[in-house]
C-alpha cells in the first residue's frame, strides 16, 4: 500500500499527528498493536488515575478541552475526550497490527513498513515518503533485574498491570518506585488496607497539583531559577523537612530538573501525609529477594505478600526502527536535544518523546505535520 505518510502508534502521540495531517488534507496510514486507540489509557492505567496538569497543558492540537471540563481532568473523561478526537478528525487506524520493520530504500526515496496483523498472521507492506515514529516513551514496562525475585511465590506486577487496592486488603505490599505512579499506588494501596512500604531510592522534588500549575504561568514570565525558588519554598512551608522521613530533594529545581533530564516532580495526592503518620512505610533500595524476604540497601529486610513495580517503562522503537541508529539512543529516545529531537534523517520523525508530556506532544505533531506540508509544496 503507497500513503504519504505512515505513523507507528494511536496513543496521543500519534492520533495528534494524523489529525495535524489531516487538517493539511495529507494522507497517512496510523498503525497500532493494540485493539484500540490510547490503549495505555485505556488497559494500563489505574482507577483513581487523573491528570497531573491543569487541563489548558493537556489538550491535543486543534481541540482545547471543554470550558466546563474540570480544571484536573480524571482518566475516563480524558479518554472520552481522546475517543471525540479520534472521531472528529476521521482517524481510522489498522489496529492488531504491529510493525516488524521499517527500512527507507535511497535508490526509490521511500520508507518500507512491514507489518504483521497479530491475529491472522498476514503480512503487509506500506510505502511511504514520510514515516512518524509514535510508539510513545511508555510501550513497555520495565521490572529490574533483583537477584531471587523468581524465588518470590507472591504477585508480582509492573505498575501498568496495577488497576486498585481493593484485593490487597490486609496484604503486605511493597511499592518499587518513588515516581507519581508509585507514590500514587501506594496511596492507593494503603486507602485499600493494604500494608504498604515504599523503596525510595532516589531524591526526588514534592509538589501539589497548584504549585506546578503555579509554576508553569509564571515560568512563561520569569527565569526558571526564580520560579524553581519560589515553589521549593512553598513545597517547604507545605511539607517541611522531608529528608527524616526518607524522601530527600534533588539539587536542581522541579522546573529546571524536568527541562534537563524529563523527570516531573511527584504530584502529592496524600501519601506524603501517610508516611509521616507511618500508615506507609519508606524502605531502602532492594539488593535481592529471597522467597517473601526482601533485603534492602541499608541491611534491613522485611516478609511481603505481592511487590508492584513502579519503575517505568521504555521505548521499543529500536526493536523496528532500521535507520542506523540515527535518531535515537540506546534507550529509544532522541539523540538530539529539544526542540530540536522531533526530526530525523530521510523523513523520519518523532513525537511524544521529548518527555515533555502532552504539550510537548501538541508541539512535535505541529511541527511534523508543518515539515510534511513543507516539503511536499517543495519549501524549505
Amino acid at each position: 500500500m503507497k500513503t504519504d505518510v505512515v505513523i507507528v502508534g494511536a496513543g496521543p502521540s500519534g492520533i495528534a499527528t494524523a489529525a495535524c495531517l489531516n487538517s493539511f488534507s495529507i494522507p497517512n496510514v496510523v498503525i497500532e498493536k493494540e485493539d484500540c486507540t490510547a490503549s495505555l489509557w485505556k488497559n494500563k492505567a489505574y482507577d483513581r488515575l487523573k491528570l497531573h496538569l491543569a487541563k489548558q497543558f493537556c489538550s491535543l492540537p486543534l481541540m482545547p478541552h471543554s470550558a466546563d471540563a474540570p480544571t484536573f481532568i480524571p482518566k475516563d473523561e480524558f479518554i472520552r475526550y481522546l475517543d471525540d478526537y479520534v472521531k472528529h478528525f476521521m482517524i481510522n487506524p489498522v489496529f492488531c497490527t504491529e510493525v516488524v520493520s521499517a527500512t527507507f530504500s535511497e535508490t526509490s526515496n521511500t520508507w518500507s513498513v512491514i507489518s504483521r496483523n497479530k491475529i491472522t498472521g498476514e503480512v503487509n507492506e506500506y510505502m511511504s515518503n514520510f514515516l512518524v515514529v509514535a510508539t510513545g516513551e511508555n510501550s513497555e514496562g520495565i521490572i529490574p533485574e533483583i537477584p531471587g525475585l523468581e524465588s518470590f511465590p507472591g504477585e508480582v506486577m509492573h505498575s501498568s498491570l496495577y488497576k486498585s487496592g481493593a484485593g490487597f486488603a490486609g496484604k503486605s505490599v511493597l511499592v518499587v518506585g518513588c515516581g507519581n505512579s508509585g507514590m500514587e499506588i501506594a496511596y492507593d494501596l494503603s486507602n485499600f488496607g493494604a500494608i504498604t512500604s515504599i523503596s525510595i531510592r532516589s531524591p526526588f522534588h514534592v509538589m501539589t497539583k497548584e504549585m506546578i500549575h503555579l509554576g508553569m504561568v509564571l515560568v512563561k514570565y520569569l527565569p526558571v531559577k526564580v520560579v524553581d525558588e519560589l515553589l521549593l519554598m512553598l513545597a517547604r512551608f507545605k511539607y517541611g523537612n522531608l529528608s527524616k522521613y526518607g524522601i530527600v530533594r534533588p539539587k536542581n529545581g522541579p522546573l529546571a530538573l524536568k527541562a534537563s533530564t524529563g523527570r516531573s516532580a511527584v504530584i502529592d495526592v496524600g501519601t506524603v501525609h501517610k508516611i509521616k503518620t507511618g500508615e506507609i512505610k519508606v524502605v531502602k533500595g532492594l539488593l535481592s529477594i529471597k522467597g517473601t524476604e526482601v533485603l534492602f540497601s541499608d541491611g534491613k529486610s522485611d516478609h511481603f505478600d505481592a511487590i508492584v513495580f513502579a519503575t517505568g517503562y521504555k521505548s521499543t522503537a529500536n526493536n523496528w526502527l532500521k535507520d542506523d541508529g540515527c535518531m535515537l539512543n540506546e534507550e529509544g529516545f532522541p539523540k538530539k536535544m529539544f526542540p530540536n529531537h522531533w526530526k530525523g534523517m530521510n523523513g523520519v520523525y518523532c513525537v511524544g518523546l521529548a518527555r515533555r508530556g502532552l504539550e510537548g506532544v501538541s508541539m512535535d505533531a505541529r511541527n511534523i505535520a508543518n515539515d510534511i506540508k513543507n516539503k511536499i509544496n517543495g519549501v524549505n
